[in-house]
């Protein structure tokens, strides 16, 4: 057969049924048979699936996840830092403390501190281990954006997604491993997806709210006899090829992929169709029926993904605007806030109720925190803040209603049992049955990992 004929007959028989780019990195090159094909975790893990929840912009800690009565007791009053960081830091010379603008209050049994900003999350922390002492190496978007993926800082790498995936594979191959429902592009782009120098298919699948959720979904030929007979001689091609090459891994690969394609023209619009649900549960999630628009939409889709067997789910709140970066005005955060409250709450609760709690993990961060003071007096809003933010998890594995380290008395640092985002990923990594330190990938003439030489696992936070 020749290699331009074959070559041909698969982009004009099937380009439209290719639906992300990391199907066709995988027709391209593969490392070895069915990427995807599930593989066991370095050890029994609790964790069969993530659901990872980013607030795009930067939520602040000191207004939601950390009480700090003193904050409150010297509002207005000037605080100096005789720090490295900020010597000679243009807008720190005089800075100026800045109260929350909602009220804490105890929660649940566990007692937990949550503020009024999230009254259906704050429901539920009896379910949560609470961080409160998270650290992060910069304060920009889109290096911290890029951190809290990737694991650096200033240099593209593969996603947390795409380790998750390539680490595990997936029990579902008509469905991508890894999908991330994003409304808008986030800061750092699709490299907040990007399998980087994995092998293609463990790259993310955007889904993107609305009509049509996933481009190209629908094959391009109208009847469906006529795709299948295409897809029979393709099938056909493709087994005289592997026969003289019976040892061409990559090959072998390669058809994986377009069953992959084929199977998502039939499972993927059954997983994004919410019709099926009943009000109770839409309910639970803030949805009216037929809506399509909503945190409470991709909150939703999420889990009904991972009943399916995806195994890394993100959802993106927003995007590289009009997002939680509140310089201006604090009080934005209260609309931020009220469209992805309930749904956050109701994911939890409708885990525990579906019985994927204790096989879910559930994960929710900002890329950093925002600043306890602000360089004029009375300014309303507050400036990315890498020093000290919040996140917390719940779930499979995950200690319930519990609060692990502390931030001083202002929120300004992580001063009791501070965790960085290399130890945040090495936890989930951990909760999934990985050892982030044999989770590697050789690429240029070295070892690659999500937590580069850093990391430890949070062992305060687990089960």
């Amino acid at each position: 057969m020749n290699p331009l004929s074959r070559r041909a007959f698969v982009r004009s028989s099937l380009a439209g049924s290719l639906l992300f780019d990391g199907l066709l990195s995988d027709l391209l090159a593969a490392d070895r048979p069915d990427p995807l094909g599930p593989k066991k975790p370095h050890f029994p893990g609790k964790a069969k699936a993530v659901i990872f929840l980013f607030m795009s912009g930067g939520v602040s800690h000191v207004d939601s996840f950390d009480p700090k009565p003193k904050l409150t007791a010297d509002h207005g009053k000037q605080v100096t830092f005789d720090h490295p960081e900020t010597r000679n830091r243009p807008g720190y010379e005089k800075l100026y403390l800045k109260k929350p603008d909602w009220k804490f209050a105890p929660r649940g049994k566990s007692g937990i501190e949550v503020s009024d900003l999230f009254p259906e999350l704050a429901r539920q922390m009896d379910d949560v281990a609470l961080i409160r002492s998270m650290h992060t190496s910069h304060s920009n978007h889109y290096n911290a954006t890029l951190g809290m993926h990737t694991g650096s800082f200033a240099f593209a790498r593969p996603s947390i997604g795409a380790w998750a995936s390539y680490g595990l594979g997936t029990e579902n191959r008509n469905l991508p491993s890894f999908m991330v429902l994003a409304p808008q592009m986030p800061y750092a782009g699709t490299q907040v997806w990007a399998s980087d120098f994995l092998p293609g298919a463990h790259q993310g699948t955007r889904v993107v709210p609305g009509a049509e959720p996933v481009a190209n979904l629908k094959p391009r030929v109208a009847q469906p006899t006529q795709q299948k007979l295409e897809l029979d001689a393709l099938a056909e091609f493709n087994k005289a090829h592997l026969e003289s090459r019976s040892d061409d891994a990559a090959l072998a690969a390669r058809v994986k992929s377009f069953e992959t394609a084929f199977g998502m023209q039939t499972e993927m619009p059954d997983a994004l169709d919410l019709s099926k649900e009943d009000d109770k549960t839409l309910a639970l999630y803030g949805l009216k029926r037929g809506q399509t628009d909503s945190f409470g939409w991709q909150c939703l889709v999420a889990r009904r993904l991972v009943q399916r067997g995806v195994r890394f789910v993100e959802l993106i709140h927003t995007g590289s605007s009009g997002n939680w970066d509140s310089h201006g005005n604090m009080a934005d955060h209260g609309r931020l806030a009220q469209q992805v409250d309930r749904p956050m709450a109701g994911l939890i609760q409708d885990l525990k109720r579906t019985g994927l709690f204790d096989d879910v993990l559930v994960v929710w961060t900002s890329e950093f925190g925002r600043t306890p003071f602000n360089n004029t007096a009375n300014n309303p809003g507050r400036e990315h803040h890498n020093w000290a933010f919040s996140s917390w998890l719940a779930g499979a594995g995950v200690k319930r209603g519990h609060a692990h380290g502390a931030t001083d008395e202002h929120g300004i640092r992580a001063v009791e049992k501070p965790v960085h985002v290399h130890d945040f990923h090495a936890t989930i990594l951990h909760l999934l049955g990985l050892d982030h330190t044999k989770l590697t990938y050789r690429h240029a003439g070295r070892d690659y990992r999500l937590t580069d030489v850093n990391g430890e696992v949070v062992k305060e936070v687990l089960a």
